[in-house]
């Protein structure tokens, strides 16, 4: 019996998702296990498994379209079944496009006055006479293809596009170029794709987006002076600072001899939709600072050793890969967890929860936002693996490919922005983890030692924690076993 299949929850934070692509097509057989699709969520790009056995009789959602949780995707039956009364059922409960939403609500209105669905869909829309008697509304020639009543934003990620002919073509475009489109507002019926066999690629999105900007400019340029010329106020002017000069300089600021060009208010600023990972960081960021009292310990440690240390493994290493000062602080955190465990822990509510297992979380900065890959069980694992593991997360981070297991279930979070030049930040809990720990640029400065001024090598840290679990005595503490572990760092070995 044919049954409906709704988008599920994909990670524990998400609300809705873009359907990205689709592995399987209408009529293909599935069994339990298969991948049929491809979803970006909050957290990164997803693998849409489906648990039952049958065909996909019909795809509600087009490729790029944003989709609610639970909302219906997919009509899962027998080969030759009639799905027409499901088709009907879940026809208000589909995808909504990328950008479309207030649209959407836009278009609103009573059934009376409602158009038939597929006079929306046409390319090519009447202008009305009103628009027509003005000048300054002419499209340019590849811009008639929108109606003229829909924003410039719109954006058409499907794999069909309809052609000026009415007939129709495939768009062959990268799953990444596709999520790009949506973010940036580029319409990829007007990419011409240099991947091969002419996909759209990434860098063909950012090259057409750059391009739209550029155009937008020239023509903002272009009206901004297209105005009616000031006469030549010097030849024949009265005598400076005569009554006559000064009534002149006024009819002239006045703009009797012509308006003076300045753009409409909404030229100002573009409003961008947020991407799911966006609202996520806005809902969860928010809510540790709502809920969580912060407090924040810095300790300044002499970064010297932790360099040299650095030094020597990484000509142990040779070619076969470098370590770097962020591999060397994630460890030495780990450790510094297991000989302080009670900050290894999360405020569940009605209990403390402790950790027995060191999850560690590192921040990593995206065009979409921020993404915590996580390195499981770190104090356990050495150096080396430590390094290829954050290497293959970041690379895998970057292209929106890690699982949702590689996410999830952080016990602690270290966040590093030395490599953007920072001194020291403070950082805020990434719930439901009790600490973050910030951690700036290596500087050289003037020090002390046995009463002379040196130049040393020094590092801040500092410890943002959730004071409901995590004391301000035992957020000490553990600074001061990691400052312990850096300082000497020969026990990062151990």
């Amino acid at each position: 019996m044919a049954q409906i299949i709704g988008l599920p929850k994909l990670s524990p934070t998400m609300e809705e998702g873009i359907l990205v692509r689709w592995v399987k097509k209408e009529g293909d057989k599935v069994q339990p296990g298969d991948l049929i699709a491809e979803v970006e969520t909050d957290k990164a790009n997803m693998d849409f498994n489906l648990e039952d056995e049958g065909v996909l009789l019909k795809l509600l959602v087009k490729e790029g379209d944003t989709v609610k949780l639970g909302a219906p995707v997919a009509i899962l039956g027998e080969e030759g079944e009639d799905v027409s009364k499901l088709v009907s059922e879940a026809g208000a409960g589909g995808g909504v496009p990328a950008g479309a939403k207030a649209e959407r609500k836009q278009e609103a209105a009573p059934a009376d006055d409602a158009e038939p669905p597929e006079a929306k869909d046409k390319p090519e829309a009447k202008e009305k006479p009103e628009e027509k008697k003005q000048p300054e509304a002419k499209e340019k020639p590849e811009e008639k293809k929108q109606p003229a009543d829909q924003p410039r934003s719109r954006v058409d990620t499907s794999e069909s596009a309809d052609k000026p002919d009415g007939g129709s073509r495939k768009i062959l475009a990268s799953p990444l170029a596709k999520s790009l489109a949506i973010e940036l507002g580029v319409d990829l019926r007007q990419v011409k794709g240099t991947g091969p066999g002419g996909r759209i690629v990434e860098r063909d999105v950012k090259a057409a987006a750059a391009g739209v900007a550029e155009r937008e400019y020239e023509v903002a340029d272009h009206e901004a002076t297209a105005v009616t010329p000031l006469p030549d106020v010097l030849e024949g002017a009265p005598p400076a600072g005569s009554e006559e000069s000064a009534t002149r300089a006024i009819e002239v600021f006045k703009g009797k001899f012509g308006p003076l060009a300045l753009k409409e208010p909404s030229d100002e600023y573009v409003d961008k939709p947020l991407t799911p990972t966006r609202k996520t960081i806005a809902a969860r960021l928010s809510q540790a600072k709502r809920e969580m009292p912060h407090y924040r310990l810095t300790a300044t440690i002499d970064a010297g050793p932790l360099g040299d240390f650095r030094q020597r493994l990484n000509h142990l290493l040779g070619d076969r890969g470098k370590v770097s000062f962020n591999d060397l602080i994630l460890k030495g955190a780990a450790l510094a967890l297991r000989r302080v465990p009670e900050c290894n822990a999360a405020f569940m509510g009605d209990n403390i929860r402790y950790y027995t297992r060191v999850h560690l979380g590192f921040a990593v900065a995206l065009e979409t936002g921020l993404i915590t890959p996580i390195v499981r069980n770190a104090d356990l694992k050495g150096i080396g693996v430590i390094s290829a593991e954050v290497r293959d997360l970041v690379d895998r981070a970057k292209r929106r490919q890690l699982k949702a297991g590689e996410i999830q279930g952080a016990t602690f979070t270290v966040s590093n922005l030395g490599m953007f030049g920072i001194d020291q930040f403070d950082a805020i809990i990434n719930p439901p983890a009790a600490c973050i720990l910030a951690v700036g640029r290596i500087q050289r400065v003037p020090v002390v030692e046995n009463d002379r001024i040196v130049i040393g090598d020094r590092l801040a840290l500092t410890l943002s924690s959730d004071h409901r679990a995590v004391d301000g005595a035992l957020g000490a503490r553990y600074m001061d076993e990691l400052r312990d572990i850096l300082e000497r760092p020969e026990s990062l070995a151990l």
